[in-house]
């Protein structure tokens, strides 16, 4: 895809009328270049504007959140340079997800873990990346189990059930990004959906994100993304302590609009209706998955 056809984050969000908990984390975000320090990978299959540490930890404050989980995007690749050079620059303050090959040795896995690193992630997204044997991953899963760390994956619903074997299968704890991006339009409780909820009850190590509403909303921002809420709501009600929440700024590969970060954050008490809820979603979760 064509960089000039990609939207860059928004300018000037506005000032959520949600204040989160003390400690808040923004579980899901990720840091881009800038390109001329950390350049993006050749065999990348979208190039973003930079998106700087600066500008994430600037979003952070303004949006009343206190940490961030940063997120290893597709368009660096296996280099992992840029998400930890945010990390080191955060005051403890931001634990990190990467990617890395089998080949990765030991001694650079050591090093990702005392920079802030606890996990891999391990994307499915067919638009995103080549397809790649289940065996490069169950490897991969193993060593880095040893170290404490989780997985997060990223699929799309049609795919749900050729994985789930896979996903039941996995040695540690996984994340799945933003509830197995369901169809909305089909509705929460359509099969899709609810064998994706089947996944979360039949495995007690498998959490969800419920972010990510302005990537799987038909109705859009017009309606404060309602169409999302009841999917999001179903996983904090039902897995209240194995749910995560995150911005996704600076929300990569965007073609039809760039959502408003503040609206994002007023959705949380739509999705988690009281403080234990939220609580849990914004703080002692993701505490729990990084920082203990």
């Amino acid at each position: 895809m064509d960089a000039n056809s990609l939207l860059t984050f928004h300018p000037a969000p506005r000032k959520p009328s949600y204040t989160p908990p003390p400690g808040a984390v923004d579980a899901h975000c990720h840091v881009f270049g800038p390109g001329d320090v950390f350049p993006y990978a050749p065999q990348r299959k979208y190039t973003p504007g930079d998106a700087p540490k600066e500008a994430l930890f600037a979003l952070r404050d303004f949006l009343g959140f206190e940490r961030n989980v940063i997120v290893q995007a597709t368009c660096h690749g296996h280099d992992n340079r840029a998400m930890v050079d945010a990390l080191m620059a955060s005051n403890g303050l931001a634990r990190g997800v990467a990617s890395v090959a089998p080949s990765v040795t030991e001694t650079e896995l050591h090093a990702l873990h005392e920079a802030g690193v606890r996990g891999v992630r391990f994307n499915f997204v067919k638009r995103l990346v080549d397809a790649t044997p289940k065996e490069f991953y169950r490897g991969i899963a193993e060593r880095i189990a040893r170290l404490g760390w989780h997985i997060v994956v990223y699929f799309e619903a049609p795919d749900l059930e050729e994985l789930t074997p896979f996903l039941s299968g996995l040695p540690t704890t996984v994340v799945v990004d933003h509830m197995g991006r369901p169809d909305i339009a089909k509705g929460a409780g359509h099969p899709d959906f609810q064998r994706f909820v089947a996944l979360m009850a039949d495995n007690p190590h498998i959490w969800s994100k419920v972010s990510c509403p302005e990537r799987l909303s038909v109705e859009g921002s017009a309606t404060n993304y309602a169409d999302v809420v009841p999917f999001a709501r179903t996983l904090v009600d039902r897995f209240t302590d194995r749910v995560l929440w995150g911005t996704d700024w600076p929300h990569p590969n965007m073609t039809t609009h760039m959502p408003d970060d503040g609206a994002l954050v007023d959705v949380i008490p739509h999705i988690a209706t009281d403080a234990a809820k939220q609580r849990a979603l914004l703080v002692d979760n993701p505490m729990r998955l990084y920082w203990s």
